[in-house]
């Protein structure tokens, strides 16, 4: 939801566990300008321009000769937008259960561009696990366990040419939200975008930030498949450029996640499932009890789980745009400081050393460990206080 260019955060109107639920949060001109020069070029005398969850009505400002069109589900929102925006038209309604462009006065033959920042919560997340809950109808066309994928969804059914909206990088680098995001990723193709910190929306990701993609997304026949993705170029509002396909990554070496049909003993190790990089940050590695999220460790496979270990200790050094990629790793570079890892490890995990008997710990270990890091990252190595 878009919320207007006053200085607020967020709706005054909502309270907290309502704005974490209807992903009502301020979106500063700076942004929404970027989602204007994005269309500005698409825009003719025959375009709807039309924001779905348009809040106070921050992205709608712009002068065009485009038909401008609002929705919200919060009645009070659409008020108070009415008094900041004067020549858009604007409704009330929960957008996620009208799939036809009819509704909005929008005609078959008209270019439609949608735009804005509409809703996400994922249901499953750990992250404000607490106070999430659906609170309003989905069309069943439409479900997911997130409403922003399902939003996503909806703009197929609009038949948009053209999408221009702020949502998580990790709807699209994460395969198993790709997956989700059909029918839209069969019939739209990310044609440009930019990648900036969920911490800009100050109340969103106090404890973890994660990446936001500013994402133009155009009509297409042949769509985009997850390939397209992994070898699509990213730019980041700080001028970096990376692709998925740049990296290698630890599932490629491991198990991630527990297996229903191991059975776990008294003396295997275990170690914490695996997510993505964010998730490292909060949750634990090596565990001494067995829990539902336990994942056996392979014993030909400990260095790698050594490896992130050691790997969440450094993680200040990963810029915020990889927080939802695997964890990454370079398989012969690991090898070259190996030891250094084990090392940093065995200093750390007394339980280790029955692994590791003829390994020798070393006092510059951590510079080691720094510079195994800087030519993995390269130009995306983030100096910390201690480097």
């Amino acid at each position: 939801m878009s919320i207007g260019t006053e200085k607020t955060e967020s709706p005054i109107h909502l309270r907290k566990e309502e704005l974490i639920n209807l992903g009502s949060f301020y979106t500063s001109d700076e942004y929404v300008e970027i989602v204007w020069n994005f269309i500005r070029p698409l825009i003719n005398s025959n375009t709807v321009v039309f924001d779905p969850a348009c809040g106070y009505g921050a992205f709608l400002k712009e002068k065009t000769i485009a038909k401008k069109i609002g929705n919200d589900i919060d009645k009070k929102a659409i008020e108070k937008a009415k008094l900041i925006t004067g020549d858009v038209i604007y409704f009330n309604y929960n957008a996620l259960t009208v799939l036809s462009r009819e509704t909005y006065g929008i005609k078959d033959s008209d270019r439609l561009i949608i735009i804005g920042n509409p809703p996400y919560n994922d249901t499953t997340s750990q992250a404000k696990k607490r106070v999430k809950r659906l609170q309003f109808q989905v069309e069943e066309k439409l479900k997911t366990r997130d409403i922003g994928i399902s939003f996503l969804r909806l703009f197929y059914y609009l038949k948009a040419d053209y999408v221009c909206i702020l949502h998580p990088l990790s709807y699209l680098i994460k395969r198993a939200n790709f997956r989700l995001l059909k029918p839209f990723n069969e019939n739209y193709i990310l044609k440009d975008g930019v990648i900036i910190s969920s911490r800009v929306f100050k109340k969103t990701s106090k404890s973890s930030e994660f990446p936001i993609i500013i994402a133009l997304y155009e009509k297409n026949r042949t769509g985009m498949d997850y390939e397209y993705i992994r070898n699509y170029k990213f730019k980041t509002i700080e001028g970096k450029v990376f692709r998925l396909s740049d990296y290698d990554y630890i599932g490629n070496y491991i198990n991630k996640y527990p297996r229903k049909s191991e059975t776990i003993r008294e003396r295997d190790l275990l170690f914490y499932t695996l997510r993505d990089i964010n998730a490292l940050k909060r949750n634990r590695t090596f565990l001494h009890k067995p829990t539902s999220n336990a994942v056996r460790i392979n014993p030909d496979q400990l260095d790698f789980y050594v490896y992130v270990d050691v790997f969440k200790d450094f993680i200040n050094v990963v810029p915020y745009y990889f927080g939802n990629m695997d964890i990454l790793i370079n398989l012969e570079l690991f090898k070259k400081y190996r030891k250094y890892f084990i090392s940093y490890a065995l200093k750390k995990w007394e339980f280790l050393s029955k692994h590791y008997q003829n390994q020798n710990c070393y006092d510059n270990d951590i510079i080691y460990i720094k510079q195994y890091f800087k030519e993995l990252l390269k130009e995306h190595y983030v100096e910390d206080s201690g480097s």
